[in-house]
């Protein structure tokens, strides 16, 4: 038994060295985000970045998008895939965003964000909307970027976004 809450700790504890720790996000202020920040519509593909137990992805699915959860932790992509079962819209991958492009289609990314890796999903996200040559939206809880200012803040959650640069600019 001690092997196995040690394994879960490593998980855990792995996880939040490549990015932010797991933090539960509330349902009331998510919908409040996706309806009066950044209203999802049919239209919209939300990649969620570390997307823990996957509560963004399916409310976003409520809201008629297409979800899609880029997680690092194996036991939380589980949990999430289960939770979220029988639910067409979303799709949870255990991959590192860091480390793979968002998918072609992705109209807004949704993350929970650390100060440290400001600078860092700044320069992502800029290569990804450079990339896909169209704007692409961000939408925050936690800190704020350094680089862009917000186009629009709700209780912690601030809406960016990010156009694509001409080649000399980026």
């Amino acid at each position: 038994m001690i092997w196995v809450v040690g394994f879960i700790i490593l998980l855990f504890g792995f996880v939040v060295f490549r990015g932010a720790p797991y933090v539960p996000s509330r349902r009331k202020y998510i919908e409040r985000a996706f309806t009066e920040l950044y209203p999802l519509s049919k239209k919209d593909v939300l990649v969620d970045v570390g997307s823990g137990d996957g509560i963004v992805l399916r409310i976003a699915a409520e809201h008629g998008a297409k979800a899609i959860g880029l997680e690092l932790n194996p036991a939380l992509v589980g949990i999430s895939r289960w939770l979220s079962r029988g639910n067409a819209n979303v799709e949870v991958r255990l991959v590192d965003f860091w480390l793979k492009p968002i998918p072609d289609d992705t109209t807004i990314v949704y993350g929970f964000m650390v100060t440290r890796d400001i600078e860092k999903i700044e320069k992502k996200m800029q290569q990804e909307t450079n990339r896909l040559g169209r704007p692409v939206r961000f939408m925050t809880y936690g800190s704020e970027l350094i680089e862009h200012t917000p186009d629009a803040e709700l209780v912690g959650y601030h809406l960016y976004t990010f156009n694509p640069l001409q080649s000399d600019e980026a």
